[in-house]
């Protein structure tokens, strides 16, 4: 556990609770992310502007934390793309198949105490400890 960072992590955990509440209070809407990303790309509905706000925002404010001099973490991605992009599909499925992601379910369900959002987030929880263990240990990567 290298990147302990406690403050920070406490700021940001804030900051997220403070825009959800504030969509929650302006919109009457839950911050669940691949719902709300999944909706902007439909430019359609009457709702189609906030949606396209959210998603700047939170692209403008990863943009304004780097302009600030915050560091971004360092990762390194050993994927092969096409690994990666049939991850990212397999994602955009779960999220459809369970009807959230772990922003509506585990971060705005769980604080709602809804019970179908703590068995979803279970789920996601299980399966990717699961994957985990498979990628690391059976399959061995």
């Amino acid at each position: 556990m290298d990147n302990f960072t406690p403050v920070s992590a406490l700021i940001g955990g804030a900051l997220i609770g403070a825009g959800i509440v504030l969509l929650m209070i302006a919109n009457g809407r839950i911050a669940g992310v691949s719902g709300i990303l999944g909706r902007a790309v439909q430019p359609d509905g009457p709702e189609w502007r906030w949606r396209v706000g959210f998603i700047v925002g939170l692209i403008g404010g990863a943009a304004l934390a780097s302009i600030a001099g915050v560091a971004p973490a360092a990762i390194e991605i050993t994927g092969s793309l096409p690994l990666l992009i049939g991850g990212g599909l397999l994602v955009g499925f779960g999220t459809q198949l369970g009807s959230g992601c772990t922003s509506g379910h585990g971060v705005c369900g769980l604080a709602r105490m809804s019970p179908r959002s703590l068995a979803a987030t279970g789920v996601f929880m299980a399966s990717g400890a699961a994957t985990v263990f498979v990628m690391r240990h059976v399959i061995g990567g």
